[in-house]
């Protein structure tokens, strides 16, 4: 029979739901991030200060194994808000590695094949195609930031001889706050960042510099000026502000070069903004080629 001659129906099955549809998104793309043995390096790498940090608590709780390495010796290792916020910190900046090699691995490969027009010829928009992506990588970062600090906070009220959680919760919060919000950041400043640049080993450079390079420019700016308001555009500074803050760990820096809270959080909510208006740009189902 000829195809012209063929009854075509619309499909009257049923519809997987819009969560099943990123769900494969998602699951493909954690594939994807996976697929490089450079990632399962970078895991391993990221894991090593959590191992550091668990023989310092093991220590510092263990008066007998203590007395036997240190020869006596008092705890060279206070576990307090200040211990927290360097476990935090060493963990959330390997977290910047990650989301650079990860984040353009499931983005930019689609830009650079061409794919996005297939990809959302599907049942699937332009939210859950980025929703997709971002759960992948949330998930990657989330394995080496906040599980592990929460895991290091629930063994040292474990291994506390006296009870420490309770007068401690804080800190706690202070984890799991901090790190789901430098997770967003990255990843949405990632994906955006590999939406616009083809070329995976590029976009890799270019989240590296967009984290970096404003921070030397902000240092100069406060230096030349005398002021504190460059620091605002010095990512490591204000998220390690803002860390301590949440924390209750001492700040560093002199009260003079503190910024407030306010301007702090809205710095992220423009860089979230940013990034967003960026992946709403190019997440596109069209190609458009210049005559």
């Amino acid at each position: 029979m000829s195809v012209y001659k063929h009854e075509y129906r619309a499909y009257a099955g049923r519809l997987t739901s819009p969560l099943a549809r990123i769900g494969v998104l998602t699951r493909y793309a954690y594939a994807e991030g996976w697929a490089s043995r450079i990632t399962t390096a970078l895991f391993v790498a990221a894991f090593l200060p959590i191992v550091v940090y668990l023989v310092g608590i093991y220590l510092a709780n263990n008066p007998l194994v203590r007395t036997i390495i240190l020869r006596g010796k008092d705890s060279f290792i206070s576990i307090d808000a200040s211990f927290f916020m360097r476990v935090l910190s060493s963990q959330c900046w390997l977290a910047v590695v990650l989301t650079a090699w990860v984040a353009p691995r499931l983005v930019s490969f689609d830009i650079s094949d061409n794919a996005l027009p297939i990809l959302l010829s599907h049942p699937i928009s332009r939210f859950g195609y980025v929703a997709g992506k971002f759960t992948a990588l949330f998930s990657f970062l989330s394995l080496i930031t906040w599980v592990p600090c929460i895991g290091l906070f629930v063994y040292q009220a474990y291994s506390s001889p006296v009870p420490w959680a309770d007068s401690h919760l804080r800190i706690g919060a202070g984890l799991l706050a901090g790190s789901l919000l430098w997770i967003v950041v990255l990843s949405l400043l990632g994906l955006a960042l590999s939406s616009w640049v083809k070329w995976r080993v590029v976009a890799t450079g270019v989240i590296f510099a967009a984290i970096f390079v404003p921070a030397g420019i902000g240092g100069i700016v406060s230096a030349i000026l005398h002021t504190r308001w460059g620091f605002l555009l010095n990512v490591p500074v204000i998220m390690t502000q803002l860390w301590q803050r949440m924390l209750g760990a001492p700040q560093i820096m002199a009260g003079e070069l503190t910024l407030p809270t306010g301007a702090i959080a809205a710095v992220l909510l423009l860089l979230c903004a940013l990034s967003m208006a960026i992946l709403n740009a190019r997440i596109r189902a069209r190609e458009v080629v210049g005559g």
